[in-house]
């Protein structure tokens, strides 16, 4: 008991946001992610301080999950815009920005918490409402008929990612491949209620990224013993097992396990397997496939009889292996394999990328697997090149549900702040009334609001530049760092590239103070099209998740901390 040491007592910090190391933090995260934010956001270097892997990237999913801290007010804020990542895969860095600027804000000003949670409310509810509007002038509708917007949508997820080190040429084949591996993953022909299938992602490494490419059907890891010229009839059936094979007692489950004295438990168990061999080969089974291993005897004996045997499969290709071929993995050895459980195949190739020797699996009939080999030059490219392929993926799932896109390059963000603003200006005394504080409060609230918005566009430019805002159209525009001033010759394209300068367009900087004006609409028939997108889907819910991280964060008056 001497040895036992004594209960620490819980701290209780109040008023987090008045205490001076929390703020230093919030900033210091602040900064962090603003730099990584765009296209050419600068990249981040993330270990451990007694060594360990070395994390390269510039995402958010990645950066917020090796970025720790002890203190548990910063870890709500990363814990709310991870949960937003992981549901949505995109648009984390637009949502943390908005979220620790609009605290820095209110911070800064003189406006009560309470009321700013209240304004906040009322102007996410503003912009929400005008996102969803038919005729809102920053969204885009999404024609699948045609694949441009689509390809600029994936364009923009994955030049947005510095840490891939692409080319321009680069960056568009790899968009175009993203797309048609989502499109074939979407099935043509399926009545009822529609599945989509899956893209399994092989990465190569040392290899140019041109070579990449996009293959139907699915790619294992080659299996011993097969020869490249070994003729196969067509179709070929299949059978897969997620039980081990191994013949191991460990595999048989939990229990006791009786043996008579006298009892060879590994022939017994050794014969079982055998006449499971010979059952599939009665049945005419030519690709056998086991989610782990697989005895080497059953191995021996089933190749013997001209059975292709590929083991340790791994339980990641198990579902889409199940979806290209319908067959049923078969979890246990100690049954007669059930005639629904087995499967096919059209047909087999070999295919070698790289280091890389790959069997590759055709399906019977229309099939929505398909494999993305993804070859970059070093490890380190490669890892987020994958990742960011897997975002663009999910992004362009979330098309088929809302089939929209939000104006890029910090287009939306201006446009919504001096839409709230001239919104508010219109209704200063009913909206005051009803969120219960003075007209100037109220002024200020929204003021605060739209500075956090156009904070967050200006979060794009990192070269030194300025950021500006039309009052025609309130798109964002970039001024670059060697011009004097801001001429047609030097602003060219707005952020999303569908405004054009003009010599009768006016623009100011952001985040200055400026006539409050209602954003004129765009001609819909206009035959330029946007250069950035945004998913329509990610960005809503990073703008609701951002402003109500926001307004939890501000409403916290006490962290009460277990030092135990």
């Amino acid at each position: 008991m001497s040895r036992l040491s004594k209960k620490s007592p819980s701290v209780c910090t109040d008023l987090p946001l008045d205490n001076t190391d929390i703020c230093e933090k919030l900033y210091l995260l602040k900064q962090i992610l603003r730099s990584c934010f765009g296209p050419t956001g600068r990249l981040k270097q993330v270990h451990n301080n007694i060594g360990g892997h070395v994390v390269t990237t510039s995402a958010s999913s990645v950066l917020l999950s090796s970025v720790s801290s002890s203190q548990p007010f910063i870890n709500l804020i990363k814990t709310s815009i991870l949960n937003h990542v992981s549901r949505f895969s995109d648009c984390g860095l637009f949502a943390a920005i908005l979220c620790l600027s609009l605290i820095e804000q209110v911070k800064k000003s003189a406006l009560r918490e309470s009321v700013a949670i209240r304004v906040n409310k009322h102007s996410l509810a503003l912009c929400t409402s005008y996102l969803q509007r038919e005729d809102c002038d920053c969204r885009v509708k999404l024609d699948f008929c045609s694949s441009q917007n689509l390809i600029t949508l994936a364009r923009s997820i994955i030049s947005s990612k510095p840490a891939c080190v692409l080319t321009e040429p680069e960056t568009l084949y790899i968009s175009k491949l993203a797309v048609q591996a989502f499109l074939l993953t979407v099935p043509c022909s399926s009545p009822g209620v529609v599945s989509l299938g899956r893209i399994v992602t092989v990465p190569v490494e040392g290899h140019s990224v041109l070579s990449s490419a996009v293959l139907p059907g699915l790619l294992v890891e080659m299996p011993d013993g097969l020869s490249k010229g070994e003729s196969l009839p067509n179709p070929l059936s299949v059978v897969v097992f997620s039980a081990s094979l191994a013949g191991d007692l460990s595999e048989l489950g939990n229990g006791v396990i009786e043996v008579h004295p006298g009892v060879d438990t590994d022939s017994q168990i050794l014969g079982q397997l055998l006449e499971l061999g010979r059952q599939v080969v009665n049945n005419e089974v030519k690709l056998f496939v086991c989610q782990k291993v697989i005895h080497p005897v059953l191995q021996q004996y089933l190749r013997s009889h001209g059975v292709i045997v590929v083991e340790r499969l791994g339980i990641a290709l198990m579902e889409p292996l199940s979806q290209l071929t319908g067959a049923q993995p078969v979890a246990t050895l100690h049954t007669t394999i059930p005639s629904k459980a087995y499967g096919n195949v059209r047909d087999l190739s070999i295919r070698r990328f790289g280091s890389k020797t790959m069997l590759h699996l055709l399906p019977l009939r229309e099939s929505v697997i398909c494999t993305m080999i993804l070859c970059h030059r070093n490890q380190t490219m490669l890892n987020e090149l994958k990742v960011v392929c897997q975002v663009t993926e999910h992004v362009l799932r979330l098309t088929l549900r809302e089939p929209f896109a939000l104006l890029g390059g910090g287009c939306t963000e201006t446009h919504l702040a001096a839409y709230v603003r001239h919104k508010s200006k219109n209704d200063v005394p009913e909206a005051a009334l009803l969120l219960g504080c003075s007209q100037t409060e109220y002024l200020l609230g929204v003021e605060l609001f739209c500075r956090a918005l156009e904070s967050t566009a200006g979060a794009l430019e990192h070269d030194g530049g300025n950021s500006l805002i039309d009052l025609t159209h309130a798109h964002h525009w970039t001024l670059p760092a060697d011009s004097i001033k801001e001429t047609n010759d030097s602003l060219g394209f707005c952020g999303c590239g569908l405004v054009e300068s003009s010599p009768s367009s006016k623009w100011t900087y952001l985040n200055t103070k400026y006539a409050e004006f209602c954003p004129s609409p765009l001609f819909r028939d206009t035959p330029v099209q946007p250069r950035v997108l945004d998913s329509f889907t990610a960005k809503l819910s990073a703008l609701q998740v951002a402003i109500e991280t926001a307004n939890l964060a501000l409403d916290i008056k006490y962290i009460i901390q277990d030092m135990n």
